[in-house]
């Protein structure tokens, strides 16, 4: 990078400001080597990805405590880049029990790129000695997630952001949102994803974006993964442990945070509850086998350069937090593990407890709502004038509203191959059937659901989904697979399997073909069969009669009345309507 002598003298000044204020933290304080694309510019720049990973590459060529590898492939054709960093050699053929496993996640959506300046400068501060920590710190990072997007460069897309100059998109090569798809895993990019994942296996996880929505006094918000979704220990030791000791260590460093505040068009000092990560979210993802992860929002309206210095000083405390705790969030994590694969029900849906709140000291801006002068109705501003501190209700509890009975074994079909590949990719334990073989198996029926109108992410997602479960005499072929539930994976099984769960396989369209008839009747063949089926079966002659009386409409069809026992007859296709993945204990 080429610099005039006004830009040296400038970039002079700053070195020298950093030295005068080391407890400044919105200071640059720049190495003599080692200095990134953020730091080299003027605090509202961003990295490409080309000097990203050649950065990487350097301080991988330069430091034994740093390495760098390619896995997987993305949309873009590009491999995901993850470094990692530890003061000693890594083996992953090892549990590293004893040590505590971090995993950033930086770039899902480019444009919101300040987790990726500010790891680099973190890795690099590792690196060099800077920062100093314990032997029982494995710290790894995808550089950028986003590959596709990364490199679909503009200025103009962050319509709400305050910097960077220039910045990556948020859709991927196939303009997918990356963060709409840890279940569903329509992208390469996800796949990858989960290859890093579970060869990490990490306890802690953090994926850095930067916020939209209201305006308030706070540079830095957490979104963390939903305590009571996650379960009792782990939840419990996230709300009552490890979010307090981080936001205590960062008022420490006079950085203020609080959690992502969930408004659009209203003041947040009403109150408001916690969003809710739900397992298309790469946190409600990592989830599934109960990492402690979380989201850092940056507030998109304060300035790049403060916002980049925190998202690194929120990584440096949890390296410290989590160094100090290794034996504790490992007990939790693994009394997680236990209780689900113990448990006889599993939650699938769960709603606002609006019973309990935590109340915020919520640091904002007055509201004011003006007429607009642009399309004379009402809009709603901030007045950045008017600051407050005021007690804000924060509903983060969540109480259960339908839940399923757990089965020892799902049995998947192998023709549901798809199925089965993602089952694989997670590290879900399967066995085959060794012969064929007729059991006795739960078997849903879906009874009702509704299709979205429009396109979302590449789907029609399914939603208010309704099964009815009938036991039932199944023939299984040789080779079709049984997936025990009683192993660590399991609530990625529920999750997926179980179709009534709010980001199931069902949602996601992967069994719509059993929503279409493959045959049909002519009315004049069908006729006499129905007839005869009325005349041998008084109970289903009474019914068709009641419907008749009871439904003027179905009275004045044919179709529908000759539908309606053509459904009860020797004649209707097992498939339709019949989830094709079955229960059994």
């Amino acid at each position: 990078m080429k610099f005039s002598l006004l830009s040296l003298f400038a970039l002079l000044l700053i070195l020298i400001s950093c030295k005068d204020s080391p407890n400044n933290p919105n200071a640059i304080v720049v190495d003599s080597d080692y200095k990134t694309p953020f730091e080299l510019g003027n605090g509202n720049q961003t990295t490409t990805y080309q000097d990203c990973i050649a950065f990487y590459q350097q301080l991988a060529n330069d430091f034994s405590t740093v390495t760098i590898e390619e896995i997987g492939k993305t949309d873009i054709g590009l491999p995901l880049h993850v470094i990692h960093y530890s003061n000693s050699s890594i083996n992953w053929g090892s549990l590293n029990e004893n040590k505590i496993k971090i995993l950033i996640n930086n770039g899902i959506h480019p444009g919101e790129s300040d987790g990726i300046d500010a790891t680099m400068m973190l890795v690099r501060d590792l690196a060099t000695g800077k920062m100093k920590v314990e032997d029982n710190v494995i710290f790894s990072t995808i550089a950028i997630y986003n590959v596709g997007g990364s490199l679909n460069r503009n200025t103009g897309t962050r319509t709400n952001q305050n910097g960077p100059e220039s910045y990556g998109f948020r859709g991927n090569a196939r303009n997918y949102d990356l963060n709409r798809d840890f279940i569903k895993a329509d992208t390469r990019n996800t796949r990858a994803f989960a290859q890093i994942y579970h060869k990490i296996k990490p306890d802690i996880f953090i994926d850095n974006h930067v916020s939209n929505g209201a305006d308030y006094q706070y540079t830095l918000t957490h979104l963390f993964t939903q305590h009571n979704r996650i379960g009792s220990a782990t939840g419990s030791y996230i709300h009552n442990t490890f979010q307090p000791a981080l936001e205590q260590a960062l008022k420490n460093r006079s950085l203020d945070i609080t959690p992502y505040v969930n408004v659009y068009n209203q003041s947040p000092d009403k109150g408001f509850s916690q969003f809710v990560d739900y397992p298309r979210y790469s946190t409600g993802y990592t989830a599934l086998w109960n990492t402690i992860g979380f989201m850092v929002e940056t507030h998109m309206l304060k300035p790049y350069n403060d916002r980049v210095l925190g998202t690194k000083a929120i990584m440096e405390e949890v390296i410290h937090i989590g160094s100090s705790n290794v034996e504790a969030i490992k007990k939790v994590r693994q009394e997680n593990f236990t209780a689900f694969q113990a448990a006889s029900y599993y939650p699938i849906n769960f709603e606002v407890d609006e019973s309990y709140a935590d109340t915020l000291d919520f640091k904002g801006y007055e509201a004011i709502e003006n007429v607009s002068e642009l399309t004379g109705n009402k809009l709603m501003t901030y007045d950045r004038d008017q600051p407050f501190t005021r007690k804000t209700p924060f509903y983060t509890y969540m109480k259960a509203t339908d839940s399923i009975r757990i089965p020892e074994y799902y049995v998947v079909p192998q023709g549901q191959w798809e199925v089965i590949e993602l089952m694989r990719l997670n590290n879900i334990i399967m066995k085959p059937l060794e012969k064929d073989s007729t059991m006795t198996v739960g078997k849903y029926t879906m009874n009702k659901f509704n299709t979205a109108p429009s396109a979302y992410e590449g789907h029609y997602p399914h939603s208010n989904v309704k099964v009815q479960e009938k036991t039932r005499k199944v023939r299984f072929r040789e080779s079709d697979i049984l997936i025990p539930t009683a192993q660590p994976g399991i609530k990625y099984i529920l999750e997926t399997l179980e179709p009534a769960a709010p980001d199931s396989f069902f949602k996601w369209n992967y069994f719509d073909t059993i929503l279409q008839q493959k045959e049909g009747y002519s009315a004049y063949v069908f006729e006499a069969t129905a007839r005869k089926m009325l005349e041998e079966n008084e109970s289903l002659r009474k019914r068709f009669d009641s419907m008749k009386r009871a439904d003027r409409k179905f009275a004045n069809s044919n179709r529908a009345q000759l539908s309606w026992l053509h459904d009860r007859s020797d004649n209707h296709e097992d498939a339709y309507l019949t989830y094709p993945i079955y229960k059994l204990n």
